[in-house]
């Protein structure tokens, strides 16, 4: 309840800003203006009410429909506030240092000409005009980061690269699953472009680094029943993401491991290849340990009772548990939940809020890389951060 709270609150103060300065200005009578701000309402409305929704097991094609409906026009919408928040910087901006040099000119030259003032009307004319021309251009962009969203993710290629590494796990290939939020607005279609695109990769293993789905096991059964036809000779893995917790996760542990993956809660498992060992260690959710007690995440206890190995890799959803994970000696963490921030300007207004946001980064002695995700949350948009399904090679550190 907190979260829809919060997601109402800021979601007024964007849709509070384009009433002001878009509805307000318009030229249309009291009734046009009070109309277009009631339909705003609805569709501020939306989302908080599609989380409501789920959260209390009302999972059926109305819930559906307000989940598009709502997310859809929440994506427009923040498109737009940021459109007309730059504009509005921008036009600002010009307009004080056009004064500032009104100014100087005048004190350099007494017998300057009182400026002409501008006509109120052709000046409201091109600020309407200005608001409609990036309504429209919000609008091709939603559109735009909609195919974007729901085209099957590409593969990214991440070499990753450790000193003293067995000539046995040279060139081991793991592929990665992340974020993919199986739920109502992303369906089986969907995961089943997924599953192709993984099985033509043939990767040694298979990791799904959290947040799988957002429903319940009963809605969703038929919609994840395609990820059991993945196929890895060393193994499928599984750790537990915030959106797990937030869709029954026992309930889903069940059906994950009937799906045939190994879920790794703090614990780990040893990949023997030839003379090489590979340990693969997975970690619960970062945060929710606050909340279920026994679900508290610990790299630490995921290495313990774990024999020597040539490299030990931690599944782990948040980037933020490689602070733990790189004191408990792990080489390489796979993690995902920021989505690279999905769409413009998530993707900046994010990254002061987690140690990493994307890509492949060196935190001590420790790899780190962290996913854009496969699928989407909220807004089904994609702009300027693809989706993605990653698959790491494992290589010897050039001599």
């Amino acid at each position: 309840m907190n979260f829809i709270l919060f997601l109402l609150i800021a979601l007024s103060i964007l849709y509070g800003y384009i009433v002001i300065r878009v509805i307000v200005p318009l030229r249309y009578g009291l009734a046009g203006k009070l109309g277009l701000v009631c339909v705003l309402i609805l569709f501020l409305l939306l989302p908080p009410l599609s989380i409501f929704l789920r959260v209390n097991d009302i999972e059926n094609r109305f819930a559906e429909f307000i989940s598009w409906s709502g997310y859809l026009t929440m994506g427009y919408i923040t498109l737009s506030f940021t459109l007309l928040f730059m504009k509005d910087t921008g036009l600002a901006t010009f307009g004080i240092a056009r004064f500032v040099h009104s100014i100087f000119k005048k004190l350099g030259n007494k017998h300057e000409p009182v400026s002409e003032i501008p006509d109120p009307e052709r000046r409201a004319f091109l600020m309407n005009s200005l608001n409609m021309a990036v309504l429209g251009t919000s609008g091709a962009l939603t559109m735009y980061g909609f195919f974007q969203a729901r085209n099957i993710p590409n593969i990214k290629n991440i070499p990753v690269y450790f000193p003293r590494l067995p000539k046995s796990l040279e060139g081991f290939r793991i592929a990665q699953i992340t974020d993919l939020h199986v739920g109502p607005t992303l369906k089986r279609s969907f995961v089943e472009g997924v599953v192709d695109q993984i099985s033509l990769l043939n990767p040694d293993a298979i990791v799904v680094t959290g947040d799988l789905v957002d429903g319940k096991v009963e809605y969703l059964r038929h919609d994840t029943y395609p990820l059991s036809e993945l196929y890895a000779p060393y193994g499928r893995y599984f750790v537990t993401g915030n959106h797990e917790y937030y869709s029954g996760v026992h309930r889903w542990l069940e059906e994950i491991d009937r799906l045939g993956f190994t879920v790794l809660n703090n614990e780990h498992r040893v990949i023997n290849k030839g003379d090489g060992s590979i340990l693969m260690a997975g970690v619960t959710d970062y945060r929710m340990g606050r909340y279920l007690p026994g679900q508290e995440s610990s790299p630490p206890k995921a290495l313990a009772g774990s024999p020597l190995c040539d490299l030990k890799i931690l599944l782990a959803h948040q980037p933020a548990s490689i602070f733990e994970s790189s004191g408990a000696g792990f080489d390489f963490q796979i993690s995902g939940h920021t989505h690279g921030g999905q769409y413009f300007p998530a993707n900046i207004v994010f990254e002061p809020f987690h140690p990493y946001i994307s890509g492949l980064h060196m935190h001590d002695n420790t790899w780190i890389y962290v996913s854009s995700g496969t699928g989407y949350w909220g807004p089904p948009l994609r702009l300027g951060v693809p989706s993605e399904i990653t698959l790491f090679t494992l290589k010897s550190v050039p001599v």
